[in-house]
């Protein structure tokens, strides 16, 4: 509690001296840690009518709630449900570049809070796996931002954190531009249940 009221009571002189701006434009902002007006307009946030699969969004006046797109249709997905913070739009891809490539860590609050209003607090038994690094690409970027997400997820109540549960068996290229069958095929066999965490998941 005397943290907070250290913080809250310093926030005055820190925006005189940083005065916050918008991490996607860098306009300014009437807080640290938030977008400004047209950038959060330009978040498009997944809603209905959608896939009950994956939240691919469906055009205008699509009535079933339980409607499976294509994709879901051709090839059932293995998982039980995808629940993303936002659409990919230009402002997102501000975002996610500058917070996985740009070192802006300051953003995983913003971010953890775009998914956390898209999955309901968690059920005791909910874990939450942070995809790993390899340790070279770790030692050179210095953290891993799905940790970082993975922890604000967990301080909100979406579930416990397991951050060394998957590991990583070798160093594998940038997964930029390329398909889904790329993808496959270069992370093929690179990441596994690391042995004792086995029981937990």
């Amino acid at each position: 509690m005397i943290g907070r009221h250290l913080r809250d009571g310093a926030a005055p002189l820190v925006d005189l001296v940083y005065p916050p701006r918008c991490p996607a434009c860098g306009d300014a902002t009437g807080e640290h840690g938030g977008l400004c007006q047209e950038c959060w307009g330009g978040l498009v946030i997944p809603g209905d009518p959608s896939c009950s699969l994956c939240q691919r969004p469906f055009g205008e006046g699509t009535p079933d709630r339980e409607q499976v797109c294509a994709p879901c249709l051709g090839r059932k997905p293995i998982h039980d449900g995808i629940a993303a913070g936002t659409l990919y739009t230009d402002v997102s891809r501000k975002l996610v570049l500058g917070f996985k490539h740009g070192r802006k860590i300051g953003l995983a609050p913003l971010l953890a809070r775009l998914i956390a209003a898209r999955v309901p607090p968690g059920p005791v038994d909910r874990v939450i796996v942070p995809v790993p690094l390899h340790r070279w690409r770790l030692w050179t970027r210095g953290f891993n931002q799905a940790t970082l997400l993975g922890r604000e997820l967990e301080r909100s109540g979406r579930g416990r954190l397991l951050v060394d549960a998957l590991e990583r068996t070798r160093a594998t290229p940038s997964l930029g531009g390329m398909g889904a069958k790329a993808r496959a095929k270069v992370l093929g066999g690179a990441i596994r249940v690391r042995a004792p965490m086995v029981a937990q998941l």
